[in-house]
């Protein structure tokens, strides 16, 4: 089974609040005959359109093959947070790295970020983008973790943008009985995740960048120029950028034994109205301390977009919103009941120490992908540093590339049964406080 027509339809986007809110581009043509480029980008994610952006700003001739439509993928699926520093936080960074090399690692975080936000105001991407994103704790030993995390980033990093917060002020942003406490970040952001996938798509198309959709790419010759095929033409390229990510399959065995896919849900509720301040009394987004992690936030149309659950398989739950709706109902009790309008699956690349994996291929072959979570800067930005590194700028590549990313045990027969056993221990450890 393809995970790339598992749950979706050709050329379709997913039935989600967002791309009911967002109007649908013309579709681009499928890739028939041959065509030469000097980088073929396969995949028109996040990390596939700011490559070829980046690469088309610096005269090259771009071709970017996309299965389905741009945006298609997680990029226009995902919780739409912006967050700091990389997926694992400083304290893990330092203890896997060391003091230098975490450094370097929060630097080219906030790189990420700083790069999203000028992108959107460099090319006026209209994708809600507003400040905020609160972490919050259900267990006091979750909530002094935070706060001892606020105090790190204050003092040793010199970050003054977060802050801790107790019970009292936790529940002033967000008045879940299921919240004890947190922090809120306010240089991160949130923002609509399809609306800033479809502006990065117009910007590089306006750049000289060729995109073709519903072109899946099920060959990949390596060599000098590369060839990749589809079942209607090939590309010639003297460099390729794999942005593939959960979908990535076999194009690169070597990155797909390092990134397993794993699919995720969101719902949006009706329009919640004067109700809305009993889930956020503020505009921020939220991400909680659990091991498969909820995160929410209100929509500009006044819905609550949640997320939560996850599923190790090929195929969606038959029903998402049941699947979501009960961790919802956790953490908003008054909200047993409430009408979901829209409820919806992705596919996300994670690796084993939840840290992006980034990869020279082949001399001229590179590859990123297993944000686990951590996507809407950190992928934008790998698809600038894959850019820089094919212009000869490689710092930045080869400081994300030299952390060590182990393949999941049991290669492709038993690490998913492998991965089930782990989450479901750690959802149980949830369930009981630990």
């Amino acid at each position: 089974m393809n995970l790339l027509y598992a749950n979706d339809t050709l050329g379709t986007y997913p039935a989600s609040w967002y791309a009911a809110s967002t109007p649908a581009p013309a579709p681009f043509d499928s890739l028939k005959g041959e065509v030469k480029a000097d980088v073929c980008v396969v995949g028109a994610g996040y990390t596939g359109l700011s490559a070829a952006l980046h690469l088309a700003q610096a005269g090259r001739r771009i071709v970017v093959l996309e299965a389905h439509r741009v945006g298609f993928g997680a990029s226009g699926r995902n919780g739409g947070q912006l967050g700091s520093g990389q997926r694992v936080d400083q304290h893990g960074l330092e203890s896997m790295v060391g003091d230098t090399q975490a450094r370097a690692l929060w630097d080219l975080g906030e790189e990420a970020k700083a790069l999203v936000k000028s992108l959107i105001a460099d090319h006026k991407i209209d994708c809600h983008l507003k400040p905020g994103v609160a972490w919050t704790g259900s267990t006091k030993s979750d909530v002094a973790y935070l706060h001892k995390y606020a105090a790190l980033l204050n003092d040793k990093y010199g970050y003054d943008a977060v802050e801790a917060l107790d019970a009292e002020a936790c529940h002033a942003i967000c008045p879940s009985p299921d919240y004890k406490g947190g922090l809120l970040d306010m240089g991160a952001a949130h923002l609509h995740p399809l609306a800033f996938a479809l502006g990065l798509a117009r910007a590089a198309t306006a750049a000289g960048v060729t995109v073709y959709e519903r072109s899946c790419v099920h060959g990949l010759e390596h060599g000098a120029p590369a060839t990749l095929r589809t079942d209607a033409g090939r590309v010639v390229a003297d460099h390729v950028i794999l942005a593939c990510n959960g979908y990535l399959s076999s194009l690169a065995p070597s990155v797909s034994a390092r990134v397993m896919p794993i699919n995720n849900f969101i719902v949006a509720t009706e329009p919640l109205e004067d109700q809305a301040h009993r889930v956020l009394a503020r505009d921020v987004a939220v991400a909680d301390s659990r091991f498969v992690v909820n995160y929410f936030r209100l929509s500009h149309d006044g819905r609550l977009l949640f997320g939560g659950g996850e599923s190790y398989g090929y195929k969606f739950p038959r029903d998402i919103a049941a699947t979501v709706r009960k961790p919802m109902e956790t953490v908003f009790p008054h909200l047993k009941g409430v009408k979901v309008d829209y409820a919806w699956g992705g596919t996300l690349g994670i690796t084993m120490k939840r840290f992006p994996y980034l990869a020279r291929v082949a001399p001229n072959i590179l590859s990123a992908s297993g944000y686990s979570g951590h996507g809407v800067g950190t992928a934008t930005h790998a698809g600038k540093l894959m850019a820089q590194a094919i212009e000869g700028e490689t710092d930045g590549f080869d400081t994300m590339r030299t952390i060590p990313t182990p393949a999941f045990p049991g290669g492709g027969a038993l690490r998913t049964p492998l991965l089930v056993l782990a989450m479901s221990w750690y959802a149980l450890r949830d369930r009981l406080g630990f």
